[in-house]
């Protein structure tokens, strides 16, 4: 276990098995002897048991679990080294064929000791409630499918062709109220109407503080950078960015990649060597928003096109989509890492993917600005587009505000003299 010259030594290493109701504790010293008994603590008692038996100099490992943050946040700052320890590769305890608490508590201090536990990186408070947020919209989502399935279901059970556009849209009840159902079922189709614009009340409100959070620190430092490459919206970059945290973590895109699970998985054993599937093991909304974006990159972007084009020769669409959702992450592993424009793109069309960003945001959300001004504030995040006033998308002309109007609001991106 390395230890700073200045820490004091590691005399205790201690465990906590996280369970819903309680937390089983226990812990060893160097020689794999019982400090710490076993026992069971409940968790309204955690704190004021943490703050009378934990020290400097014990070494703590938690296992990753849905509440293992609040736990960690009372632990981190009584002890001299916190480890949140990747479920998953723990294996040999989710494989035990005797398994107890006590002897779960037991594995996790013998990895710690031996200082093998397979870590997971620890995120700043405003990752996780971004995260949570993100989380929060994807199960409105699942709740808004669910409705409208079992809508449609209704429908084809009586032969109804559904009609165009959403089944909430303002224009389409008119339409529900013309459908002759029994008493029962319309009654059904009344409050699953009712439901479905609720949800699709509470995810837009969702959007609109993602919107906001785009152009809040510490978010808007790297938004930006995300914002100017095809197929990537607020929605998208928002998953991205809480997905990656930091990106100075990832030494290289190939780590990026495999935390993504975009990766392929290969078996590679005496003379034999197959490439597989992608492996899918790495936070999976971090895969959706990259494959997401590459549907769009590729329906609306020339150069993504032809990419996959190209892929589509000799690959599936589906697995010719993944390699370039593969692609699009380490594009955002360069632009993030180097804090440099997207290459493929002219100073126009980012100006235009910048207004269509501001498009999408409130005047609240934009601090203040107009729609021009903030097109204008994105591109000199990105270190261009000085001089650019005017660009001309679908045959209408777009304006920008000049650069020195938004400079004397936000006076941090002028240069120095």
């Amino acid at each position: 276990m390395k230890i700073s010259s200045n820490a004091r030594p590691i005399l205790r290493y201690v465990a906590l098995d996280i369970h819903k109701e309680y937390i089983m504790v226990g812990g060893m010293n160097r020689e794999q002897e019982w400090v710490i008994q076993p026992r069971r603590v409940e968790m309204e008692r955690f704190g004021t048991w943490a703050e009378g038996n934990l020290r400097e100099g014990d070494a703590v490992v938690l296992e990753a679990t849905t509440n293992v943050w609040d736990i960690y946040d009372v632990v981190s700052p009584l002890v001299s080294r916190t480890v949140v320890a990747h479920a998953a590769a723990v294996r040999q305890i989710a494989e035990a064929r005797v398994k107890t608490d006590k002897q779960d508590v037991e594995r996790l201090l013998r990895l710690l000791i031996a200082d093998i536990v397979p870590e997971v990186w620890v995120p700043p408070v405003y990752v996780r409630e971004l995260r949570g947020l993100i989380s929060y919209r994807w199960r409105l989502v699942k709740m808004s499918t669910m409705v409208q399935n079992r809508l449609h279901s209704l429908l084809h059970r009586h032969n109804i062709r559904p009609p165009e556009g959403g089944l909430d849209t303002e224009k389409n009840r008119a339409w529900w109220e013309q459908q002759e159902f029994s008493p029962i079922e319309a009654l059904q189709v009344s409050q699953e109407l009712a439901m479905l614009y609720q949800i699709e009340k509470h995810k837009e409100e969702v959007e609109q503080e993602l919107g906001r959070l785009s152009n809040t620190e510490p978010w808007n430092s790297q938004s930006a950078y995300l914002m100017q490459l095809p197929g990537v919206g607020i929605v998208i970059t928002m998953t991205a960015l809480a997905a990656i945290g930091d990106i100075s973590r990832f030494e290289s895109p190939k780590k990026l990649v495999g935390y993504s699970g975009l990766g392929a998985g290969v078996h590679d054993s005496g003379k034999e060597h197959r490439d597989k599937k992608i492996t899918k093991c790495g936070r999976k909304e971090l895969r959706w928003a990259m494959v997401e974006a590459a549907w769009r990159a590729v329906r609306n972007n020339p150069y993504w096109k032809k990419q996959f084009e190209v892929l589509k020769r000799r690959k599936h669409p589906n697995q010719a989509i993944v390699m370039i959702a593969r692609k699009l992450l380490v594009t955002i592993w360069y632009v993030l890492s180097g804090r440099e424009p997207y290459r493929h793109a002219s100073e126009e069309d980012l100006a235009y993917k910048m207004l269509v960003w501001s498009w999408s945001m409130g005047e609240q959300a934009r601090q203040g600005m107009t729609r021009q001004q903030f097109a204008k504030y994105g591109l000199l995040r990105l270190g261009i587009g000085q001089n650019l006033t005017r660009i001309v998308r679908g045959g209408y002309p777009r304006r920008l505000a000049p650069a020195e109007e938004v400079l004397a609001i936000r006076p941090e991106l002028r240069p120095p003299e």
